[in-house]
C-alpha cells in the first residue's frame, strides 16, 4: 500500500489506516474474536495505523489491541498506534473536557496498562478545553513526548486557528477531524493549513457513517444505535433522501470497478498527499472493501462526476445533533 507521513517528522504509514471504535459496540455488538479477525486483516493488506481512544466503549477498544499485541508481540513493531483523551465526566455525570496536564498523563497511563505499552506512537487531545489556550493544551501534551510516553502529539476536531497557534508552542503531527464526501467542511480551512504546516490530516468517518456504502445500516437497526439514532442525518426525512441520493453514487462506483467505500476513500486520497482516512468496521470483507481505495488513482474526469453524482452540500441533516456538537470547534 502507498505511504504516507504521520507529521513533517514523522514516520511513513499506510494511505488508509483503521479506526478502532468498532472494537466497541457503537455501530452493533462485537467482540474480541472479530475484533482479533480484523487486526489480522489489517496486517494482510499494510494498514500499519491504528487509532482508537480511551472513551472508546470505555477501555473496550484499547484493550482489544492490548490483548492482541499480547498474543502478537512481532505486531506492535509493525503498528503506529494512535489514542486519544480528554473527554471525561464531572462530579455531575455531565460530560466536560479536561486538557490539564494531569488529567492527560493520567488518562495515557491507563490507556498504556490496557494497551500493554510503554508508550504510543501519537496521543490526541481529543476535544479542546476552552479553559485552556491552544498554546497550553500543546505545551501540556508535549511534556508527554519529553517524559517518552508518546511519540508525537495531535488534536481533534478543532478550527485552523487553533492548530496555527498550538504549532508555536509544540510540534503537532496530526489533527483528526470527521471528513467524508458528505462532511467537507474541512475543506473550508483545515486541510489547506495542515498543508502548510505539515500536519497530517487524518479523516474519521470516511465513509459517513455507513452512508457512503454499499450496505448502509439498515434503517430497523438505527433506533439500537443511540449516537446514529441521535443523529440528524439517520433521522427522516433526512435519512430517505440521503439514501436516495446515494444510489448515483453507488451505481457509478459499480461502473468504475469498485465498491462505494472504496471510492469514497480514494475521493480522499485525492485531496492531498497528507490526508489519511481511518475507517473502522467490524467486518473484514468491509475492511477489504474500504482498502482498495489505496489502489484507485482517480483522474480529473473521476472527480467530476464524484461531484456530479455527490454536490457539496448533497447531504440532508448537519452531521452532529446539538448535543453531538458540544466540543468540536466551529470555524465556518
Amino acid at each position: 500500500m502507498e505511504k504516507r507521513k504521520l507529521g513533517a517528522n514523522g514516520p511513513e504509514i499506510s494511505a488508509i489506516g483503521y479506526g478502532a471504535m468498532s472494537f466497541t459496540d457503537m455501530y452493533g455488538p462485537t467482540n474480541e474474536a472479530e475484533s482479533h479477525a480484523v487486526l489480522n486483516a489489517c496486517r494482510d493488506l499494510g494498514v500499519t495505523h491504528l487509532d482508537t481512544a480511551n472513551i472508546y466503549g470505555m477501555g473496550k477498544s484499547e484493550n482489544a489491541i492490548g490483548s492482541y499485541l499480547r498474543v502478537n508481540p512481532a505486531a506492535r513493531d509493525e503498528f503506529i498506534i494512535a489514542t486519544k483523551a480528554t473527554i471525561t465526566k464531572d462530579q455531575n455525570g455531565n460530560r466536560v473536557f479536561d486538557n490539564s496536564a494531569e488529567h492527560l498523563e493520567a488518562e495515557l497511563d491507563k490507556s498504556l496498562q490496557r494497551l500493554g505499552l510503554d508508550h504510543v506512537d501519537l496521543f490526541y487531545a481529543h476535544r479542546r478545553d476552552i479553559r485552556f489556550t491552544p498554546e497550553e493544551t500543546a505545551q501540556n501534551l508535549g511534556r508527554l513526548v519529553e517524559k517518552g510516553k508518546t511519540r508525537a502529539i495531535g488534536l481533534s476536531e478543532i478550527a485552523p486557528t487553533t492548530l496555527r497557534r498550538a504549532m508555536k508552542a509544540f510540534p503537532i503531527a496530526a489533527v483528526q477531524s470527521e471528513y467524508s464526501l458528505s462532511t467537507r467542511a474541512p475543506d473550508l480551512g483545515l486541510v489547506q493549513t495542515c498543508a502548510e504546516l505539515g500536519v497530517a490530516m487524518v479523516a474519521f468517518s470516511p465513509v459517513g457513517r455507513s452512508l457512503l456504502t454499499d450496505n448502509p445500516i439498515p434503517r430497523e437497526r438505527i433506533p439500537d444505535l443511540p449516537f446514529l439514532a441521535g443523529n440528524p442525518r439517520f433521522k427522516e426525512p433526512n435519512l430517505s433522501e440521503n439514501l436516495r441520493m446515494m444510489e448515483g453514487f453507488r451505481n457509478l462506483a459499480a461502473e468504475m470497478g469498485t465498491s462505494a467505500a472504496g471510492l469514497a476513500n480514494a475521493w480522499l486520497l485525492s485531496r492531498g498527499s497528507h490526508v489519511i482516512p481511518i475507517p473502522g468496521t467490524r467486518s473484514v470483507d468491509h475492511l477489504r472493501e474500504c482498502i482498495s481505495g489505496a489502489d484507485l488513482k482517480l483522474s480529473e474526469t473521476d472527480l467530476e462526476r464524484i461531484d456530479e453524482a455527490l454536490p457539496v452540500g448533497w447531504a440532508h441533516g448537519d452531521r452532529y445533533s446539538v448535543a453531538q456538537w458540544i466540543g468540536p470547534e466551529r470555524y465556518c
